[in-house]
């Protein structure tokens, strides 16, 4: 029996792979209408195409929560609002992604993900001077405009024809000036009745978390189970080495103990966190302070927790030198977690269970990380 030519079995397999390969939704074309929508908004609304009725010129701008890119240009689309606001401009944001189809180490940049109640937040934090609607649940109206990144505007004349899509400016840090305003430069010529003399431009930013990419997750958790777990034991001495921090990375400590419920509790919290931010300049250390002689049950629930990050387990027996060593200032109840910067200073610290919230707004938030490139 012949066997089958390698080009031959390479086109198959090519054929093959194209065939369940996911491909994005065209982006609407210029001149084209602007599809209808019926979104809930984070002010409790509903909106419609409809709602935007008055306005001269629609701006629709595919933004999210998590991307650093649309992070850093929040505040010029505040600002952009509120300088057309009385010029008969209707702007809207509108979040396309799915939240079920964001691994964790893509939120490396943001304290809050794209679901809708964390939307609400972002608006309520940011104070948004625009509708902020979410498209997550079905993604149909994202996939009739056709979004390639957040953030990507769309712009539309009074007859709701396109006749502008692309980026909001030529730079993305805030701390720099654009030479190039696309975005206003359609808004202004629109209202004064002229065509832009910019019709599209390429976008740069964040890719659309489409639902059909929500098995990324499952093969991250495939992955996150494969990463061995490690205990060292640790003394008073190396415990002082820790809170050094001779690291160039934001370091954060948890001290805990398998009897105690707070600290089980809360342990998951800790295990997202450092999946979160564990790519940037940040590291998540444990210290278990259970009996030398309970090591073995240490073991087994770091590893039930796939805590793969750096475990430590004190040897000693005189929890005192423990405390004194890790914070004179605590009073000595478990958990206690504190947030170190390299060269010693602490940031934060907390004795009882953390708000997971609040710590990713620190963490992020923190010059050492920061929410743009």
């Amino acid at each position: 029996m012949k066997s089958t030519p390698f080009f031959v079995l390479a086109f198959l397999i090519s054929s093959f792979i194209n065939a369940f390969a996911i491909e994005d939704p065209k982006t609407l074309s210029i001149g084209s209408a602007a599809p209808s929508f019926s979104l809930p908004g984070t002010d409790g609304k509903t909106y419609t195409l409809g709602s935007f009725e008055k306005a001269k010129v629609l701006v629709i701008v595919f933004t999210c929560n998590h991307c650093p890119t649309a992070q850093a240009y929040e505040d010029r689309l505040i600002k952009l609002a509120e300088d057309y606001r009385d010029k008969s401009v209707g702007v809207v944001a509108i979040s396309p992604n799915d939240p079920k189809a964001i691994r964790l180490n893509e939120l490396d940049y943001t304290d809050l993900n794209d679901s809708f109640e964390e939307m609400k937040i972002r608006a309520a934090q940011k104070k948004f001077n625009f509708p902020y609607l979410y498209d997550g649940e079905t993604q149909a109206v994202s996939k009739a405009y056709g979004p390639v990144a957040t953030p990507h505007v769309f712009i539309f004349d009074e007859k709701r024809k396109l006749r502008y899509q692309g980026r909001i400016d030529n730079v993305e840090k805030p701390t720099k000036t654009p030479t190039s305003f696309d975005t206003r430069d359609a808004i202004e010529s629109l209202i004064n009745n002229r065509a832009p003399a910019v019709e599209t431009t390429k976008v740069f930013g964040c890719s659309i978390k489409w639902s059909e990419k929500e098995n990324w997750l499952e093969k991250a958790k495939e992955e996150w189970a494969k990463e061995p777990v490690m205990v060292k034991d640790i003394d008073v001495n190396g415990i002082r080495e820790l809170l050094k921090n001779d690291s160039k990375k934001l370091r954060m400590i948890n001290v805990w103990a398998t009897w105690c419920g707070p600290c089980v509790r809360e342990f998951p919290d800790f295990i997202t966190i450092h999946r979160m931010y564990r790519g940037r300049d940040f590291e998540f250390i444990s210290i278990s302070a259970d009996d030398p002689l309970k090591k073995d049950k240490v073991i087994e629930f770091l590893k039930k927790q796939q805590a793969s990050g750096s475990n430590y387990h004190y040897t000693a027996e005189d929890k005192y030198h423990l405390i004194e060593a890790i914070d004179p200032k605590w009073p000595g109840a478990l958990p206690y977690t504190l947030i170190v910067e390299p060269g010693g200073k602490i940031v934060y610290a907390k004795q009882g269970p953390i708000d997971p919230a609040e710590i990713k707004k620190i963490i992020v938030d923190h010059p050492l990380i920061g929410r743009y490139f």
